[in-house]
């Protein structure tokens, strides 16, 4: 089997993020968006079942590298970085576009079989570009999946999700888009080994006019000739939520649950 898988890099959230105007401002404290850690878990346990390879894949500055030496410390194979000055503020629809013109790209070798992605990324958490990356691809769409199984005999993956208090299994053909939850697996830690035989994996950075030519819907061509000047989708404003007042401390002598409890029923009346 030959799987690619989406990886992104993101302000990390548990360092605070910093707004500048409309924009986030990225580079300082990035990491590997925490669930496309579960995303390269399930690629590489498919590989070591099935055999096959694992290519991560993903778009952002040339310092995005950083996450996917990550990836290649968790069990990839080898890495993807599409960078290009163009692509600055990409919306998801062009950043569908771009990586399934990657994703053609390295297909050309040899084809991919399954795309993993996490369910969302945790600097938008827009959840929105599997489906988008599925609809360019012209292929099918499993998300939000917590138990997943592929068979290459058959040609098919079965995936099982919890959909509003449903338990859904679905089933598909393969190449198909999956966005798996953080219920799917528990990502292994990389040791001192595995970053070491990161560093020696193939790591490949592309710009825009290496895939252009791959998106079938002219997008990506206009942007490299200039005939686009913005994205399609902008962002307008962005504005920070600040939790107004101080809140209200309780000393706990003994009676703080209580006191707690009364607060409470108070402010529910």
């Amino acid at each position: 089997m030959r799987i690619a898988v989406l990886a992104k890099q993101v302000p990390d959230t548990s360092s605070g993020r910093r707004f500048e105007g409309s924009r986030l401002v990225r580079g300082e404290d990035d990491v590997l968006n925490e669930f496309d850690e579960n995303a390269v878990e399930a690629a590489a346990e498919l590989v070591a079942a099935h055999g096959g390879e694992v290519l991560a894949v993903s778009m952002g500055p040339e310092d995005a590298s950083d996450a996917l030496v990550r990836c290649l410390a968790l069990g990839a194979d080898s890495a993807y970085l599409l960078s290009d000055p163009l692509l600055e503020n990409a919306d998801v629809t062009v950043t569908a576009r771009a990586l399934a013109a990657l994703i053609s790209l390295l297909a050309e070798e040899e084809a991919i079989d399954l795309v993993l992605c996490g369910m969302a990324a945790s600097d938008a958490m827009t959840s929105m570009l599997p489906a988008a990356l599925a609809a360019v691809m012209n292929v099918p769409l499993v998300s939000q999946v917590r138990e997943l199984t592929v068979d290459p005999d058959s040609g098919h993956v079965q995936a099982l999700r919890s959909v509003d208090g449903v338990d859904e299994t679905l089933r598909a053909p393969l190449p198909a888009v999956i966005s798996v939850t953080d219920q799917l697996n528990e990502p292994r830690f990389p040791g001192f080994k595995d970053l070491k035989a990161a560093r020696m994996k193939p790591l490949v950075q592309a710009e825009l006019d290496d895939v252009a030519g791959y998106d079938p819907t002219g997008c990506l061509s206009e942007l490299v000739s200039g005939a686009r000047s913005e994205m399609p989708l902008g962002v307008v404003s962005m504005t920070e939520h600040n939790r107004g007042g101080s809140g209200e401390v309780f000393t706990d002598t003994g009676d703080g649950g209580t006191r707690l409890a009364e607060f409470i029923e108070e402010k529910m009346k």
